[in-house]
């Protein structure tokens, strides 16, 4: 049977993305072999996935070359038929040239599509031209027959439901405050706005990881009389994503929680600061909001990723959103 492998070493939110070119692949051919190449820290979002053989694991953080060259072996031995590499990047470019694969998929601009055996254009998009995510990387797949571009899912297993499940009993939000890049965050004086409009018997649960704990138990302290429950560092991504799938909302920036909630169906609140959606990482649920300013902000993308601060210093983008927007969406 012939045996594919997906890489994709970036972000969480990235990663989750690229399951959608999994789903794809089984439907055309459910009896390919799949495998995923990830950074260490993410091979948790594929335990027990129907469609993944096998999770290859690139540790970033400790020996990072020493790593890659112990994966490009692995890969090497596993002898791929297929290695379709969804990034644009040197090393992934350089596991995919030297991966001995029959064909070698990847974008124009990876410094390494030289070496590939089936180069395909990779463009940004803006207002003007949005293009999902999603269907910049099926195009990876165009050499492999008609398919309807499926949308990225996870599998949260009967053990994640049932972890969550206490916290089902009444109705409930979700807030996921954190991101990696500050202007990708909504700020946590503006999330006390907001919660502060709530109903106080309104369930909120806080999500995110540990590190995320200080923004959780910050929000709680201006709000002791809502009932606000800090999850932070409590579950894993899978059991995140089992609660945000009954949640009545699920308000999150644009970030890897945006994409859980994509990647189960759950209604979800994407709060733009500092990017847009055109970029192509917008919410797929099929209950989706964007949220952002209405002021007419000419900074406003300040580039393609988030930053570690507003270059202006004002950070407008996100001060100006109000605590009404976020509430005017919540089911009544």
């Amino acid at each position: 049977m012939p045996r594919v492998l997906i890489i994709q070493t970036a972000f969480i939110g990235d990663v989750v993305l690229a399951s959608s070119l999994v789903e794809s692949l089984h439907q055309l051919y459910p009896n390919y072999i799949i495998d995923f190449a990830l950074r260490k820290g993410n091979e948790s979002l594929f335990k027990n996935h129907p469609f993944i053989h096998s999770v290859l694991i690139w540790d970033k953080q400790n020996d990072k070359y020493g790593s890659l060259f112990r994966l490009l072996q692995t890969i090497r031995r596993n002898k791929y038929d297929i290695v379709i590499n969804v990034q644009r990047y040197a090393a992934t470019g350089f596991l995919t040239a030297f991966s001995g694969a029959k064909q070698k998929i990847g974008f124009h601009n990876n410094p390494f599509s030289f070496l590939f055996s089936r180069i395909v254009k990779h463009e940004m998009t803006n207002r003007e031209n949005p293009i999902h995510e999603i269907e910049r990387n099926h195009l990876l797949l165009s050499g492999f027959g008609e398919a309807t571009i499926s949308l990225p899912r996870l599998y949260p297993s009967v053990e994640d439901f049932e972890k969550v499940q206490p916290y089902k009993e009444q109705p409930y939000i979700v807030i996921a405050p954190s991101s990696v890049w500050f202007t990708k965050q909504y700020p946590a004086h503006k999330w006390a706005d907001f919660i502060e409009l709530l109903p106080n018997e309104m369930i909120i649960y806080i999500v995110g990881a540990r590190a995320d704990k200080e923004a959780s138990i910050y929000i709680q302290s201006l709000l002791p009389s809502k009932k606000i429950v800090d999850l932070c560092g409590e579950l894993s991504f899978l059991a995140s994503a089992a609660l945000m799938k009954d949640a009545l909302m699920n308000y999150v920036n644009d970030s890897a929680p945006m994409h859980f909630c994509s990647a189960v169906n759950a209604p979800v609140a994407a709060i733009y600061c500092s990017t847009i959606p055109a970029f192509g990482y917008g919410p797929l649920s099929d209950k989706r909001f964007i949220i952002e300013t209405k002021q007419p902000l000419a900074c406003k993308p300040c580039g393609l990723h988030g930053k570690v601060a507003c270059p202006h210093g004002h950070f407008n983008c996100a001060e100006t959103i109000s605590a009404q927007q976020l509430l005017s969406i919540l089911p009544a």
